[in-house]
């Protein structure tokens, strides 16, 4: 036997905002691929940062390791905020490692050991594919959604810095 649940009355005529909640905006196909394109670049960009943060060996190891591990916690936090973003714009991420792969714009990043120096130039360069992702979309997200496009604002500005501090380890003053 099924216990009816009785409605306080009056209920009342109007639904509240948050009763509304999964009524609201919708990200178009072209948002959603655009933030798809973002989404595997930040999941590439944590696996990258964590194969040089494991094999990096030479001089200046420990920084160098340690500064890797903050871009990762950059790039793990963008793939989660930008994929419960599309979440809440009613679009599915997709951060599968075959759809990672298959759409990342990142390069792949050397197996074994890498010097230093080289990690230090690989990383920058993956870092700043992930933010020229970001900017390669940025105008059509703006113009679909400026909130989503306020999330890119933050994490380029993030990651951009972090490719300064990288790139300044193998950089010699212009004397």
């Amino acid at each position: 036997m099924t216990e009816t649940v009785k409605v306080p009355q009056p209920a009342g005529s109007e639904t509240t905002r948050t009763e509304n909640a999964e009524r609201g905006f919708a990200a178009s196909p072209a948002l959603a691929k655009n933030m798809q394109t973002v989404l595997v670049d930040f999941i590439a960009l944590q696996l990258v940062g964590k194969q040089a943060h494991w094999n990096v060996v030479g001089p200046n190891f420990r920084d160098l390791h340690l500064n890797l591990d903050e871009v990762v916690d950059i790039a793990r936090e963008g793939a989660d905020t930008i994929a419960e973003r599309m979440r809440a714009l009613h679009a599915t991420a997709d951060g599968r490692p075959a759809v990672v792969a298959e759409q990342t714009a990142l390069p792949e990043f050397p197996a074994g050991e890498v010097l230093t120096g080289d990690v230090v130039d690989l990383a920058v360069r993956a870092v700043e594919t992930t933010v020229a992702t970001m900017r390669q979309v940025h105008d059509e997200v703006d113009e679909a959604d400026a909130t989503t496009a306020d999330i890119f604002h933050d994490f380029i500005a993030r990651l951009e810095q972090q490719a300064w501090f990288l790139s300044a380890e193998n950089r010699r003053p212009e004397n």
